[in-house]
């Protein structure tokens, strides 16, 4: 195994524990690699990937994890390819012929193509001899970053066939583990942890006043100001701003975040990956896969969301096993930014009951939404109306069949008369049928699908089919718009009050975790012990010494994390001035909770249709408590209802 490793990889020796996988791997078995982050996870399957005989399916949560390990094979000479919506239609068509006839060793995509019916065409001709699961925690709820979609991957697994599984993750509890493994059918005997613990890292805990922040950060990127540098913040204006002061400062930064195009986001971490860029100042949409050898600080300017969050975020630094630094400027200032973004994300009871109803009601047992219509008609956001559906499928009321797309519109290469030539009896009467049942326009041509159907006797699928067969042969150039999710409704004889307050409490149950979670994180930096040692130990993973010696509790002891700005009283604000012109936009959607998104400065789809981020005083009490906030607002409706003689309809949540 180390001759085929230095064969394909230049590598003289395995990195602790890789090869114990490898081999589980070669043995026809399902596995679990538990490593930090750094510690060489990708090889465990990249290698395996050359010497399986069929191609290795990877499911990655993000573009720049496919990105990064992508140039890494590419540059190892090993036939490697993404699926991703970046692709151009030409290219996206080369990487599935590959696929198909055997020509890629290495294949990546993301869970939600699973349900694309386009890619569930092409992939039941693939011969694929193992499934890895990058981000694997993804799969539990009690994981920081849980993905609905991918509790879907067993039945994925199931359905094309694909006998082996290889988890990988760099943060998981024993919780986690568990849950990932019953889930996915792992043996835990099969689960390898090569242990947390970072000697290289120096783990600094530096409670800083808000107002002292800037001062610190300039002065400690100063102390070397060409060291690789990350610096974590929560929000993406406090990216921009903070990259702006860097930069007034003569230091070489630039901000990273979600609201940013694509190619921005690459063309940054491209820069900072070459040495182009010396600081990247960024929101957690940075990092992930980033596999940059010489990050030597990592700093975060706010708080992280959670323990596994830092040890994913001090975990890009440092790679190549030399010194490097993580810092925390510490106050409790934006604690209650990261609660309110939880709060947000569990729906109104009443959206909960809209969407059960439109269920209960459908007619017919085929359930067909646009997942962005629903979230704006409910005002759920996507992840968590997607996390509902997911408690929905698991309570056995719907069950996802598949995401279809509602237009398919086509350039053609080829003649039509061509086309139908090129076929002979019922597949010539057919084709003449699809190519009749196109409208032409300037440049496209779209697809009447319902014309086709009502004209012959044929379904969905082999239409679809002979458009990518079309494609596949050059005739003409296919592209697909408007995703539609199907659900089979498995039952309607359920009570709607029930479930409603079951699914309600559900989310109440996972708010109440995820807030939790953000106090157990300042529990454990104010802990009474060594920061690597509970680390390591939250993590399941036991270190025999007491004091790691390289952290800032084992040289300066203990820290306490304070508010470092006091905020004015509620009652101190006009509301009728703060809240009125969001009560005059919103109209016919106000509520108390959407009145309280908005003064927290909490997206929600609503606010997007009426541009109401764009309204003053939007995120007015974004560091002020979510729950203080909307009983501020409940005591001034309550106490103008009182002063009045009836409630003024625009307050009627």
């Amino acid at each position: 195994m180390e001759n085929q490793l230095q064969k394909y990889f230049g590598f003289n020796s395995f990195k602790r524990g890789q090869e114990e996988v490898i081999l589980k791997i070669m043995k026809g078995e399902s596995v679990a690699a538990i490593f930090p982050t750094g510690a060489g996870k990708s090889l465990c399957y990249q290698l395996p990937a050359i010497l399986l005989p069929k191609m290795t399916l990877v499911v990655s949560p993000l573009l720049s994890l496919m990105k990064d390990q992508l140039d890494f094979l590419l540059e190892h000479n090993i036939s490697a390819a993404r699926l991703d919506s970046t692709l151009e239609r030409e290219e996206y068509n080369e990487v599935l012929e590959k696929a198909k006839n055997g020509e890629l060793k290495i294949l990546m995509i993301s869970v939600e193509r699973f349900k694309n019916e386009r890619f569930r065409y092409h992939l039941q001709k693939m011969n694929i001899s193992l499934l890895v699961i990058d981000e694997a925690h993804c799969i539990s709820e009690w994981g920081h970053n849980f993905r609905p979609e991918y509790l879907k991957l067993p039945v994925y697994q199931k359905e094309f066939g694909i006998k082996q599984i290889l988890l990988l993750t760099a943060t998981a509890t024993e919780q986690v583990i568990d849950d990932m493994c019953r889930k996915l059918k792992v043996p835990r005997e099969n689960v390898t942890i090569t242990g947390f613990y970072r000697e290289n890292l120096f783990l600094q805990i530096s409670p800083t006043n808000e107002s002292e922040k800037n001062k610190k950060l300039i002065q400690r990127i100063n102390e070397s100001p060409k060291a690789p540098t990350i610096v974590y913040v929560t929000l993406q204006k406090t990216a921009e701003k903070v990259a702006e002061l860097l930069c007034l400062n003569e230091i070489n930064a630039h901000p990273y975040h979600a609201g940013m195009k694509s190619e921005e986001r690459e063309l940054i971490q491209n820069r900072f990956m070459n040495g182009e860029l010396d600081c990247v100042v960024a929101t957690i949409a940075f990092g992930m896969g980033i596999d940059k050898e010489n990050i030597r600080r990592v700093i975060h300017y706010d708080l992280p969301k959670s323990i596994e969050n830092y040890s994913q975020e001090i975990g890009r630094s440092g790679r190549d096993g030399e010194k490097s630094f993580c810092e925390i400027l510490a106050n409790r200032d934006n604690i209650n930014i990261l609660e309110n973004f939880i709060y947000g994300d569990t729906p109104e009871k009443d959206s909960i009951y809209k969407l059960l109803n439109n269920i209960k009601h459908n007619n017919g047992f085929i359930w067909e939404v646009k997942l962005t219509a629903l979230s704006n008609e409910l005002n759920v956001r996507i992840l968590p109306l997607k996390t509902l559906l997911v408690y929905l499928d698991m309570e056995g009321i719907i069950t996802p069949k598949f995401t279809y797309f509602e237009e398919y519109s086509f350039k053609y290469n080829s003649e039509p008369a061509n086309i139908i030539d090129s076929f002979q009896g019922e597949r010539k009467h057919f084709v003449t049928t699809i190519i009749k049942h196109c409208c032409a326009k300037k440049i496209w041509t779209y697809v009447d699908i319902q014309g086709i159907l009502k004209n012959y006797n044929t379904d969905r699928k082999r239409i679809i089919t002979a458009l990518e067969y079309f494609e596949e042969k050059g005739w003409i150039e296919l592209q697909s718009k408007q995703a539609i999710e199907v659900y089979d409704i498995k039952t309607q004889a359920f009570n709607i009050d029930r479930i409603t307050e079951k699914m309600y409490k559900l989310f109440q149950s996972k708010e109440d975790h995820d807030i939790q979670r953000i106090h157990n994180m300042t529990g454990f930096f104010e802990n009474d012990s060594c920061i690597s040692k509970e680390l390591a130990e939250y993590f399941g993973e036991n270190l025999e010494k007491e004091y790691c010696g390289h952290c800032s509790f084992c040289t300066s002891g203990k820290v306490t994390i304070q508010n470092s700005t006091e905020l004015k009283p509620l009652s101190s604000f006009d509301f009728e001035e703060i809240t009125n012109e969001f009560i005059g936009a919103v109209g016919e959607h106000f509520s108390i909770l959407n009145l309280t998104k908005f003064l927290c400065g909490v997206y929600t789809p609503v606010f997007s249709k009426l541009r109401i981020k764009k309204l003053p005083f939007f995120g007015t009490f974004e560091r002020y408590p979510f729950l203080d906030v909307k009983n501020w607002i409940l005591e001034e409706i309550s106490g103008e209802k009182s002063r009045r003689s009836g409630p003024p309809d625009r307050h009627l949540a």
